[in-house]
């Protein structure tokens, strides 16, 4: 529609008559306030014309009232129009109405919370309230016990008595749990056999421990399922905010150590934290030791994993995940040492020895006559929120003769949450550059269609953990199918990671997703085996159905 400088309505179009079900005779001369929903309030107005004042124009999502009376969301963009003499003659609105995007993001966030099996919240959730509950905790001075819950010899119970049998046991220990937990703490399945539980706001360490207890003797009764009388145990791991960390990922991964320690020695009971940081000390310290000697001496290796187009059945990039072999250490997984390097600020010089590596490695292959293997790599929430970021990975792929379109930079969800509004601009920059960006483990966060639509993204990463059970979970299927279509709809291209079967690759086909990666085709594999991968491929790309 466009108004007069008054805000008088003088032209829409017959889109505009068929979203909002009036015609131009009923508007014209009328505000756009014909249009308010009520579900913004003056403030929500204010800085909307704060903004076009300042900046000559707004966009976002608004809620809006068709003439029927039936309330719709919409994405909306107000631009104000200036004459010669820079005074304001005409606002010229576009909008479009998101009503069936709206519907998707709820069926995804719903799918997402929630365990398939228990029906209580899932592992995302439970990071998302527990980090809530600590933001707010930081002012009050609250303290918090987080309890990591692990059945032991369950894989016993599964395979001996089938997965149906298993399925049912989970549910009803859930229940169990669930009986002894008071409404204000958060409950939520981690997966498998894994369960967590945060006490919210509690006095002493021992109300954790006495629940630790509750819940073992609780769980030590037996089970009645199907004809089968059940004994199952659990050990438990606890861990305290704020004493043993200040953010959700911390406190469940030194639970988890807890409770690992409690297993070891004899199952059917609980251990704190501090226990087993008192038997990994000595690990730790030679572990940050050789860690920064490897980074000093660039001791890593990268191996890449091949990613395939399904339409055109060609390999459209690699994915960059480094490897170590420490002489003192042996072969360290990543699952340990970079949440060590994350949590010690090493993560910011080892993020650039891997892109210096990768940058060697393009060059490599430009020498042996492949030049377009885009690459993607991951880069950690610490080093991309550091002011220099963009001049420091620029100066990298400068210095060795790469172009930034042959990169891609992958991000996780929380990390483009922290601070919105300097990220958009970080990554308009780092596009603009030439950069390509994509989120990584995307439904695994936030999965929020508003931030998808501000971001300028290429490319969602569907998390490998739905993509593992697609073929055998309707809720899964659902989820996925609803990520494509979402990112389709705001033109983003979507990569599905941890394909192993050929019927999630044909499933996935069906669903219309663009690009797999996956054991299916490949494990990750060093640099020179990469180049005899890629020229395979190329062989018997006539023959070949990946189907």
């Amino acid at each position: 529609m466009i108004t007069d400088e008054n805000m008088c309505i003088s032209l829409v179009n017959s889109a505009f008559e068929t979203v909002t079900g009036y015609s131009l005779d009923e508007v014209r001369g009328k505000t756009p306030r014909i249009l308010q929903s009520g579900k913004q309030n003056a403030s929500f107005y204010k800085k909307m014309w704060d903004d076009i004042e300042s900046t000559g124009i707004w966009r976002g999502e608004i809620w809006n009232k068709r003439k029927n009376g039936e309330v719709y969301p919409e994405l909306l963009s107000i631009a104000s129009i200036v004459n010669s003499s820079g005074e304001t003659t005409n606002y010229f609105g576009v909008f479009s109405d998101i009503s069936s995007e709206k519907v998707v993001e709820k069926e995804i966030e719903e799918l997402t919370n929630t365990d398939y099996l228990t029906n209580i919240p899932n592992r995302y959730s439970f990071y998302d309230s527990l980090n809530d509950l600590i933001n707010l905790s930081k002012q009050n001075h609250d303290k918090h016990g987080i309890l990591f819950i692990d059945l032991d010899r369950f894989k016993q119970i599964n395979e001996t008595l089938g997965n149906e049998v298993g399925d049912s046991l989970l549910i009803e220990v859930a229940n169990r749990i669930q009986s002894l937990v008071k409404q204000k703490h958060l409950f939520a399945r981690y997966g498998g056999d894994e369960f967590l539980l945060a006490l919210n706001n509690i006095l002493y360490q021992k109300e954790a421990a006495k629940l630790a207890r509750e819940i073992t003797k609780k769980l030590n009764k037996p089970f009645y399922i199907e004809g089968n009388e059940i004994y199952i145990t659990s050990s438990i791991g606890i861990s305290i905010f704020p004493q043993d960390g200040i953010d959700a990922e911390k406190l469940i991964h030194k639970a988890d150590k807890a409770m690992y320690f409690a297993k070891q020695n004899g199952r059917n009971q609980y251990a704190f934290y501090f226990d087993e940081l008192k038997r990994d000390s000595k690990r730790l310290l030679l572990l940050e030791a050789e860690l920064r000697k490897a980074i000093q001496q660039k001791e890593f290796s990268i191996h890449y994993q091949p990613k395939i187009s399904i339409e055109k059945q060609e390999i459209i990039g690699v994915e960059a995940l480094v490897r170590w072999t420490s002489d003192k250490l042996g072969t360290v997984s990543p699952g340990e040492f970079i949440p060590y390097a994350e949590e010690t600020g090493l993560i910011i010089p080892l993020s650039e020895v891997i892109l210096e590596k990768v940058c060697m490695d393009i060059i490599e292959w430009r020498m042996k006559g492949i030049s377009d293997i885009p690459v993607s790599i991951n880069i950690a929430a610490l080093h991309f929120q550091q002011d220099d970021f963009i001049e420091r990975i620029n100066t990298i792929v400068m210095q060795y003769n790469c172009s930034p379109q042959q990169l891609e930079l992958e991000l996780t969800e929380r990390t483009v949450m922290k601070d919105s509004e300097s990220i958009v601009k970080k990554l308009i920059k780092l596009k603009h550059m030439g950069f390509k960006i994509s989120i990584d483990d995307f439904g695994t966060g936030y999965s929020s269609l508003s931030y998808l639509n501000r971001f300028p993204l290429n490319y969602l990463k569907i998390d490998s953990s739905f993509v593992k059970q697609i073929t055998a979970l309707k809720d899964k299927q659902a989820i996925v199918d609803c990520i494509i279509l979402m990112a389709h709809r705001l033109h983003i291209k979507v990569v599905a990671e941890g394909v192993e079967t050929k019927d999630q690759v044909k499933l996935l086909k069906e669903m219309d997703c663009d690009i797999i990666q996956g054991y299916y085709f490949s494990k990750p594999i060093p640099s020179t085996e990469l180049l005899d991968f890629v020229e395979l491929w190329e062989i018997h790309k006539q023959e070949r159905n990946i189907l």
